[in-house]
């Protein structure tokens, strides 16, 4: 039987399914495929009641006032369940805690993916009531939706004002200050009039590519499993490498005196332009075999 990517996607193959992936487009199959009878069949899964009774953690109940969780609030298994028949939707974050097999699957397809051993990686899983949804937003990481119960619609628009985000974003609100610097065009008000829809039943898969604008609307209760990678990035490995490497010089490792009194501030500059040509000095023998072998270690 397949497991990871191969599963999931089956039975399309993983180098159809990588065609999208490259071009950063949604992928989707509706399948009830005996090679995801596991995530589909997972105890927990069984039911919301089951989910919330067996769930030994803090649950993030999606607020009204723009449904998503840029507005949330964290509480009970109890309490959750009486939020969400008041029409708020349900996010259990991190669920592979729960199950190995998750662990399994979430690692497995991380490599698939070829993706770096420093991605953040995890399982989600969604409840979302009849006739409620998220608001249009894209993310900075990489997703893939399994629809266990409910049929879900999601509106989905490719994103013309940003490439390569490093955090989400929720079209309604402000970008924050580190997106603000990089982005060159506004973002819509709303999702574009010829956003795609695409409806979701249960076994249906959905890769939602990073970026990606996307809504939501669940035509009944809706219950979904996530594979969601927030994926290391080329800033990320030169950070680790460049931390890493610093940390071995005793000057680079001193105390940053003087930096906020106009009296030291000259001083302070003369001393950190010292350890800055050090860098300069170092940074021409560096080589991305080195960063990787050291961030990765070498590839399977």
């Amino acid at each position: 039987m397949k497991t990871g990517l191969a599963a999931l996607v089956h039975p399309k193959s993983i180098s159809d399914f990588m065609q999208a992936y490259e071009a950063n487009e949604p992928f989707v199959i509706h399948h009830n495929d005996e090679n995801v009878k596991p995530l589909m069949t997972l105890p927990a899964l069984e039911s919301l009641d089951v989910l919330l009774r067996s769930w030994p953690y803090k649950i993030q109940v999606h607020l009204p006032d723009v449904r998503d969780e840029a507005s949330s609030v964290d509480t009970t298994p109890s309490d959750a369940r009486k939020l969400f028949d008041n029409g708020m939707g349900l996010l259990f974050n991190e669920s592979h805690r729960i199950s190995p097999m998750l662990q399994e699957w979430l690692e497995e397809i991380r490599k698939d993916l070829r993706l770096s051993a420093m991605t953040y990686g995890r399982c989600l899983f969604y409840a979302t009531p009849k006739g409620k949804g998220t608001a249009p937003h894209f993310d900075q990481n990489i997703n893939f939706v399994l629809q266990v119960h409910g049929e879900k619609t999601w509106y989905m628009a490719p994103n013309k004002q940003l490439k390569n985000p490093l955090t989400r974003h929720t079209m309604s609100l402000e970008p924050d200050p580190e997106m603000q610097g990089y982005l060159r065009r506004p973002f819509p008000k709303e999702m574009p009039a010829d956003a795609q829809k695409i409806v979701l039943k249960p076994g249906s898969l959905l890769f939602v590519p990073r970026g990606y604008w996307h809504s939501t609307d669940a035509q009944e209760d809706a219950l979904s499993l996530n594979f969601t990678f927030t994926a290391a990035t080329w800033i990320d490995l030169f950070q680790a490498a460049l931390r890493s490497r610093l940390s071995l010089s005793e000057e680079w490792r001193a105390t940053a005196d003087g930096v906020s009194s106009a009296q030291t501030r000259a001083q302070a500059e003369r001393n950190f332009n010292a350890v800055l040509a050090e860098l300069v000095r170092d940074l021409p023998n560096w080589q991305a075999e080195d960063i990787l072998n050291a961030t990765d270690g070498d590839p399977e």
